[in-house]
């Protein structure tokens, strides 16, 4: 993928997502039903952001897989985590400052129902995988949410954060992903 295809690529995905949002005075988040999605049809990424669907970790590691090409954010939470209650306003506001990034959230050790009312509650514009044994979290190398992980686009992991995500933190993981995606 050379420079021009990157180029014209993050126009077409800023278009996408800003256009909606011009002249109707609202914020961009996606309403129920119209989450921020980027990889198309990856290896079962949600079509809603409350959708849930289990995961576990072959089908993660599949979903990573499919999302070769484009950076991202895997963000694991629980809705009675405060650490996650807390740095989820952050994750959203720069899901939506980088249309560019997709963000995936991984609900562990928790329930569908706590879990779709966080999403709600939280506004997340995201899509996130129900993971209730926390397989993913242990593959990723953490022991309990919060976690975020960094992709770059060629699917390597640049950074990973385990506890609860600082500002700096976040900057510091897009900038990594920004690092290896340069030409």
């Amino acid at each position: 993928m050379g420079p021009t295809f990157r180029s014209a690529r993050r126009l077409s995905l800023a278009l996408v997502f800003l256009l909606p949002a011009c002249g109707s005075g609202q914020d961009a988040t996606p309403a129920a039903g119209e989450p921020a999605l980027i990889v198309a049809e990856a290896a079962g990424l949600p079509e809603t952001v409350d959708e849930l669907p289990a995961f576990d970790v072959a089908a993660f590691r599949d979903l990573l897989d499919a999302a070769a090409g484009t950076p991202l954010v895997v963000n694991v939470w629980a809705s009675w985590c405060d650490p996650c209650r807390r740095e989820t306003p952050m994750l959203a506001d720069a899901a939506r400052a980088h249309p560019d990034v997709q963000f995936v959230g991984v609900d562990v050790l928790d329930s569908r129902s706590g879990a779709r009312g966080f999403l709600a509650e939280q506004g997340v514009p995201y899509p996130s995988l129900f993971d209730v044994p926390g397989a993913i979290m242990n593959d990723l190398g953490g022991i309990g949410p919060p976690l975020t992980a960094f992709y770059a686009a060629d699917g390597t992991q640049v950074e990973l954060v385990r506890g609860e995500l600082s500002a700096a933190a976040l900057e510091r993981g897009l900038a990594e992903i920004d690092a290896a995606d340069a030409p």
